[in-house]
């Protein structure tokens, strides 16, 4: 773990990082080796030539550079391989290798030099020989001076939210092929944002299956504190439908990182009423445009009868439960469904008062509905425990994780915690680890198994109203070499999302569509049912 020093200077590489490195290396130098070797031999003969004895002299001292890159280049491997993150003292001779690789760089130039300038004087041997040199030039250049191709991919994410209101929610970023989009027409519904060509709204269609009529309002304004939104009508429920999107841009992530606490301005009961103040805000933009520019009024007003569903997915689904809260004065029977909505969302209190209005979907070791501050602390702190005591070394701990993968597997096998008794050893300091944590956190605590105590700016936040955790039943494969998942439902405390899991899974469930096709299994399984709600708590329809 700690930096490399050379040259008097440390570097940003480790002396166990050089496994990978070296052994790509290692397999291009002995293929290269072996062709040097069997070039020399089948041509041997054919080196009687003029300037014969120069390539015959060339190869072989080729040859003899390459064996000794070859033993350092293992040597270097092995001793990377030794030790533990946290302990380099097996990989104190690291040092005196890289600087023995480093020197055999000048002959291999030098050497290389020599045969580009005796194939260039026109030596005149077989052909086979001076291409074979050629090529052995071309091919250590390409060693030195390796060519980064770096590929900007665009991400494109799809924020699905469903609820039993509504199937599904817009696909707010690429339109899918096949979909009804990117044409003029004349709207029948208020459209507010760069959506001139109608892809994003052709996205929305194709996604939801609703009609053009069904839509009230649409908003593709996009702002720090101002999230993009929909208001439509689901007449198979019987529902009018606010759908908050989730972070999809710079701006949303800014939203997301205003992270300090405020009050929330809202009508109701609860005395302790902080929320985070970046989706505080966001909802109270929201809200502004469903009262203040008679949205809402517009919609009842088509379908008076219908209730109030408002639904969002991340960042949307913690605006959605504060929207929830903030309209429920004037609409008493509104029902929000906050898909992996975050967990520092707001205070105990409204926790408990939400679970009456409010459900939220949490997809297995999902990072998000386990995100705070608080949480944070806690996670930097186990992270620095576990691996000052782990016991195995990195290259081990990659390859467990990648045979993960690509091959599935029960990830209790590639454990990232300290098991049994030495459990005891998380709960001592680690060297430097107060002044990593205590100087710039006055919440740190050297005890694991506590609560992080939290500053003024940052108390403890939680998820909001009752949460349906969706859970992987045995494993699946990467590439179709595995059974489809299969999930289970259940309703869980807000306890068990206390902390936040390391696993190779805790950003892929949070995305929308495999959120999505994992309550789709979970529907689509008869036998699949969601347990009692805990005794005093009231019961919520999520039908």
């Amino acid at each position: 773990m700690p930096g490399l020093v050379l040259f008097g200077r440390r570097w940003a590489i480790a002396s166990d990082d050089l496994v990978f490195p070296g052994f790509f290396e290692l397999v291009v130098r002995v293929l290269w080796w072996i062709g040097i070797l069997t070039l020399y031999l089948m041509h041997r003969e054919k080196l009687d030539c003029a300037g014969g004895s120069l390539l015959s002299s060339y190869l072989i001292v080729l040859m003899i550079l390459l064996a000794l890159v070859i033993c350092t280049v293992s040597a270097i491997m092995c001793v990377s391989m030794r030790g533990t993150i946290c302990n380099p003292g097996p990989r104190k001779s690291m040092s005196k290798l890289l600087y023995i690789r480093l020197a055999l760089f000048f002959p291999e130039m030098v050497w290389a030099s020599l045969g580009a300038a005796w194939v260039a004087d026109g030596v005149q041997c077989d052909r086979t020989v001076v291409n074979g040199i050629i090529a052995t030039v071309v091919v250590r250049t390409q060693i030195w001076c390796p060519a980064t191709l770096r590929q900007a991919s665009p991400c494109f994410t799809s924020n699905r939210t469903i609820s039993g209101t509504a199937r599904s929610l817009p696909r707010w970023s690429a339109t899918p092929q096949g979909a009804r989009s990117c044409r003029s027409r004349t709207t029948d519904y208020d459209l507010v944002g760069g959506d001139q060509l109608n892809c994003h709204f052709g996205s929305i269609l194709q996604t939801t299956g609703l009609q053009y009529r069904d839509f009230i309002h649409i908003s593709f304004h996009d702002k720090v504190y101002e999230l993009p939104f929909l208001v439509a009508l689901d007449h198979r429920k019987e529902s009018v439908v606010v759908a908050v999107r989730g972070t999809m841009s710079m701006q949303d992530i800014l939203t997301d990182l205003s992270a300090e606490s405020e009050v929330l301005d809202v009508e109701c009961e609860v005395q302790d009423r902080l929320a985070h103040k970046g989706i505080s805000q966001a909802a109270r933009y929201v809200y502004r445009r469903l009262i203040h520019d008679g949205i809402l009024s517009q919609a009842f007003s088509v379908a008076p009868e219908y209730r109030l569903v408002i639904v969002g997915h991340s960042l949307g689904g913690g605006a959605a439960a504060l929207l929830a809260t903030m309209l429920r004065a004037a609409y008493p029977q509104v029902r929000c469904y906050a898909f992996a909505p975050p967990r520092g969302l707001w205070s105990k209190a409204l926790h408990e008062y939400s679970q009456s209005f409010i459900v939220s979907l949490v997809l297995g070791k999902d990072v998000i509905p386990r995100l705070s501050v608080t949480n944070l602390e806690d996670l930097k702190r186990r992270i620095l425990r576990v691996i000052a005591h782990c016991s195995k070394p990195k290259y081990k701990i990659l390859l467990h994780g990648l045979w993960y993968e690509l091959f599935g597997g029960n990830p209790n096998n590639f454990p990232t915690e300290l098991d049994g008794g030495d459990q005891e050893i998380l709960t001592q300091p680690l060297l430097g680890e107060q002044s990593l944590l205590t100087r710039w956190s006055p919440a740190y605590s050297f005890s694991s198994d506590s609560p992080l105590d939290s500053s003024p700016k940052y108390p403890p936040l939680y998820p909001p109203g009752r949460i349906i955790h969706l859970q992987e039943e045995g494993t699946s494969g990467r590439f179709g070499c595995c059974p489809a998942a299969q999930y289970n439902a259940k309703w869980s405390h807000e306890a068990e999302f206390s902390k936040i899991l390391i696993g190779p899974k805790m950003l892929t469930d949070h995305m929308p569509d495999i959120l999505m096709r994992a309550l789709d299994s979970v529907v689509s399984d008869r036998a699949a049912c969601v347990s009692c709600p805990a005794q005093g708590v009231s019961s919520v329809d999520v039908a």
